[in-house]
């Protein structure tokens, strides 16, 4: 997770899907995830592997059970990403040596993912919060390592990072619903570039 962006992309297909992905990767972006509100996602995680497999680390997100996380490791994810806190889907990427990053708000949430095994904890969603909420929360909590997610772009990327955010979670202000309907990949990898470059300046 060097560029320190976990790109969250939705498309219909894995065609258009693994496109998105390779203008990711041009860009700096080598992490995504999947997110189960996509049609047919599991399909689209198999595509996406035989294209660029090799080339990025992808994951699924918007996991909500067991079964689901079992079916999107079984397709290739390699980390499961959910919005909320289910131990027993912690339990079962632990079980298959995946990374597992739980969503969590609150530091009770917080300690009982951390507890049950989680890699790193999703801050969602991080824009109510904003930068202060995951200071705050870093203060008794210095161990567990944040992501946050949704809210984050170019604007509040670098303040996220100086408040101590190991990665961002980066939706639709990097992976553009009118560029992918568009097909404007040049604008996606224009993005990550972006994204990637207030990451690294931040974290000097």
């Amino acid at each position: 997770m060097e560029s320190g962006i976990v790109a969250v992309i939705r498309a219909d297909s894995g065609e258009l899907l693994a496109d998105v992905a390779e203008a990711l990767v041009a860009g700096g972006v080598d992490v995504m995830e999947v997110t189960f509100t996509v049609p047919n996602a599991v399909q689209v995680i198999q595509e996406v592997n035989r294209r660029i497999g090799d080339k990025i680390l992808l994951g699924a997100g918007t996991v909500l059970d067991t079964e689901t996380a079992r079916a999107a490791i079984l397709a290739g994810a390699e980390f499961i990403v959910s919005p909320s806190t289910d131990v027993e889907v912690i339990k079962l990427c632990r079980r298959y040596d995946k990374v597992v990053t739980p969503g969590i708000f609150t530091p009770t949430e917080a300690v009982t993912a951390w507890e049950a095994g989680a890699d790193i904890l999703k801050v969602f969603p991080a824009d109510i919060g904003g930068p202060a909420h995951i200071k705050g929360l870093r203060g008794p909590l210095p161990q567990c390592r944040f992501m946050p997610t949704g809210g984050v772009n170019l604007d509040t990327a670098a303040a996220f990072i100086k408040a101590g955010s190991v990665a961002l979670g980066v939706g639709g202000s990097l992976v553009e619903k009118s560029a992918v309907e568009a097909g404007d990949f040049a604008r996606i990898e224009e993005l990550a570039r972006q994204f990637k470059q207030v990451v690294a300046e931040a974290r000097m």
